[in-house]
């Protein structure tokens, strides 16, 4: 694998990790308190924190994920070639895209 890729997985994984632990405790702190979707939308709106936390996780999440897929068709299917890296690019902006829109969309609901 090429090295900047490697790095960028390795760095987005520790963005990732911090993220979901994040997550994971709001989606705890949520349960526990009763909170209906109704009451997250509310504390999300507006919420500039919320929109750089998911947008960070969106980001991160668009650069790791398709590094991950490309090792995996690369080690197991032997799929090689500038083919596969334009669509695994093409496959992160799609994600990037979606993910920011609908951090944004929450953020502005």
């Amino acid at each position: 694998m090429n090295s900047a890729l490697f790095i960028a997985q390795r760095m987005t994984a520790v963005i990732l990790a911090f993220a979901v632990a994040i997550h994971l405790v709001t989606i705890i702190y949520a349960a526990q308190h009763g909170l209906t979707a109704g009451h997250i939308l509310q504390r999300t709106h507006g919420n500039l924190a919320f929109l750089a936390l998911y947008s960070t996780f969106v980001i991160a999440a668009a650069i790791h994920g398709p590094i991950g897929l490309r090792n995996i068709l690369r080690e197991w299917l032997g799929w090689w070639g500038h083919r596969i890296d334009a669509s695994l690019f093409a496959f992160a902006l799609m994600l990037l895209a979606l993910g920011l829109r609908a951090a944004y969309g929450v953020f502005v609901a």
